[in-house]
C-alpha cells in the first residue's frame, strides 16, 4: 500500500508548470463572453419576428446582427487565446466596452454584460493573488517548486 508520502515529488524530478491561475480565469470569463455574445444575437434574431428592432439601425438586418455579434465573439475567443501575450489582459479589458454595448441592443445585456465584466475583473484579481501564493510558496519549497 503506497502512502501519501511516497507520492511526493522528490528533489531532481521534473514537475510539470503550472498555468498561471489569472490566465486561466480570464481566459475562461473571455470564452462564456463569446457564448453570451452568440445567444443574444439568437434571441434578437428570435424578437425579429416580434416587431423588436434593436436601437441601433445598424443592426436592423439579419445579416449585419449575425456579421457584428460573429466578429465580437471570435474576437473574444482569440483574445482569450492570447492572454500570454504582451497586452492580452489590456485587450481583454479593452473588449468588455463592446460586450457591455450590446445592452443597447438587448436591454437585459446591460445585466448580463455587467455581471461579466465584475468576472473579469475578480478574475484579474483573484488570479493576480493566487499566482503571487504560489510564487510565495514554490520560493519557500523550491523541493516541489515547479521546473519553468
Amino acid at each position: 500500500m503506497s502512502s501519501k508520502k511516497d507520492d511526493r515529488p522528490r528533489p531532481g524530478d521534473s514537475i510539470t508548470p503550472r498555468k498561471p491561475a489569472k490566465v486561466q480565469f480570464a481566459s475562461t470569463v473571455l470564452q462564456l463572453e463569446a457564448f453570451v455574445v452568440l445567444f443574444a444575437a439568437l434571441a434578437l434574431f428570435g424578437l425579429r419576428d416580434t416587431g423588436y428592432r434593436p436601437g441601433l439601425l445598424v443592426l436592423d438586418s439579419t445579416a449585419s446582427l449575425w456579421v457584428v455579434s460573429g466578429v465580437l465573439a471570435v474576437v473574444l475567443i482569440v483574445l482569450s487565446r492570447m492572454l500570454t501575450r504582451p497586452g492580452g489582459f489590456v485587450a481583454g479589458s479593452v473588449v468588455q466596452v463592446p460586450v457591455l454595448a450590446t445592452g443597447l441592443l438587448l436591454p437585459m445585456m446591460f445585466l448580463v454584460a455587467g455581471i461579466f465584466v465584475v468576472l473579469w475583473v475578480m478574475a484579474l484579481r483573484l488570479g493576480g493573488r493566487i499566482d503571487r501564493e504560489r510564487a510565495a510558496y514554490d520560493a519557500e519549497h523550491p523541493e516541489t517548486a515547479p521546473n519553468a
